[in-house]
C-alpha cells in the first residue's frame, strides 16, 4: 500500500525528524515486482510517501548497514579535520580492514570516509573508541541515538555490524536511520564518492573503491551503505535521484546473486511509481 510516511522519514536539510508522527493510509498502489530480499522499504523523500514495503517490522541482523549509525554519531560530533590516533585496543575485525597501525594518526573525516566507502572495521573501531572511550560505551551512544530517532525495534552491540547476540534492527528502523544520515551533508557527500586514494601515515597510498556496486553501474544511484554477514545476508541501503525526486530504499536479507538486481529494481520501480 502507498502510505504517507512520518516526518522522521521526510528528507529535509533544515527540519527535525518527528519519530512520533503516525503513518496515514492511502489507496492501494501498483503491485511491485518480486525480489529475493526478505525485507524491503522505499520512500520518496521529496514528499514522504512510502512506495514499497515488505516485512518492514521484522527484526533481523543488518550487518554493516548499521555503520550509518556510527557515521551519524561521528559526523554529528563534528571536528572532522581533527586527528585521531590509532591505539592497540582498536584492533582489526575480519573480514575487511584497511590495516591502520598503532601509533599512526588520521583525520577523523578520512577514517569516516573509508569506513562508509569500503566498510573497514579497524577504521570503525578506531572512530568508536576515540568518540566514546571504548566499544561498549559507543554502543550505548548508538542505542541512545536510535531511541531519539524513534527506532523502536533496534538494539546495537557494536559499531561495525558483525553478528553478535542481541543485535538487530528492522527495515522500518533502518529507513529512519538512513533518512537521518542522508540529511547530514558530510555523510551525503561521502556516500557518493566512487573511488578514493587513502594515504597511510608513512606515506604509502592505496586505492579505495566504494563497495556499493550500484554507484558504478546505475547512474541514478547516489550512494549509501552496503552490508553482509552470513546471518544478515546481503544488504544495501541506497538512494537514487531523478529530477526533483529522491528515493531512499532499504533492502535486507538478499543474497550474493541478487542483491544488486534487487536493489536496482527497488530504486527504479520506486522512481517510476
Amino acid at each position: 500500500m502507498i502510505r504517507l510516511v512520518s516526518a522522521v522519514l521526510l528528507f529535509s536539510f533544515t527540519s527535525a525528524f518527528d519519530a512520533a508522527a503516525q503513518l496515514i493510509a492511502q489507496p492501494v498502489a501498483l503491485t511491485p515486482p518480486e525480489v529475493t530480499a526478505g525485507s524491503v522499504y522505499s520512500v520518496d523523500l521529496s514528499n514522504g510517501r512510502v512506495i514499497w514495503e515488505k516485512n518492514i517490522h521484522e527484526k533481523r541482523p543488518v550487518a554493516s548497514t548499521q555503520k550509518l549509525m556510527t557515521a551519524l554519531i561521528i559526523a554529528e560530533g563534528g571536528n572532522l579535520e581533527g586527528m585521531v590516533p590509532v591505539k592497540s585496543t582498536d584492533g582489526r575485525v575480519e573480514p575487511r580492514n584497511i590495516w591502520i597501525t598503532q601509533g599512526s594518526s588520521y583525520k577523523r573525516g578520512v577514517l569516516l570516509q573509508v569506513m562508509l566507502m569500503r566498510s573497514y572495521n579497524d577504521a570503525t573501531k578506531c572512530l568508536a573508541r576515540d568518540r566514546a572511550g571504548s566499544q561498549g560505551e559507543f554502543a550505548k551512544l548508538m542505542n541512545a541515538r536510535a531511541a531519539e530517532l524513534g527506532m523502536e525495534n533496534s538494539h546495537f552491540v557494536n559499531a561495525h555490524g558483525l553478528t553478535e547476540e542481541g543485535q538487530y534492527s528492522t527495515a522500518r528502523d533502518m529507513m529512519i536511520l538512513a533518512a537521518a544520515a542522508y540529511s547530514n551533508p558530510d555523510i551525503r557527500r561521502i556516500v557518493q564518492i566512487k573511488d578514493y586514494s587513502f594515504k597511510y601515515d608513512g606515506g604509502k597510498s592505496v586505492p579505495v573503491k566504494n563497495s556499493n556496486e550500484l554507484l558504478h553501474t546505475y547512474s541514478e544511484c547516489v550512494g549509501m551503505k552496503t552490508g553482509y554477514t552470513k546471518a544478515a545476508g546481503r544488504c544495501l541501503i541506497a538512494a537514487a535521484v531523478r529530477g526533483e525526486k529522491t528515493v531512499l530504499a532499504v533492502v535486507l536479507g538478499s543474497n550474493f546473486d541478487n542483491i544488486w538486481t534487487d536493489s536496482e529494481t527497488v530504486l527504479r520501480w520506486s522512481l517510476d511509481n
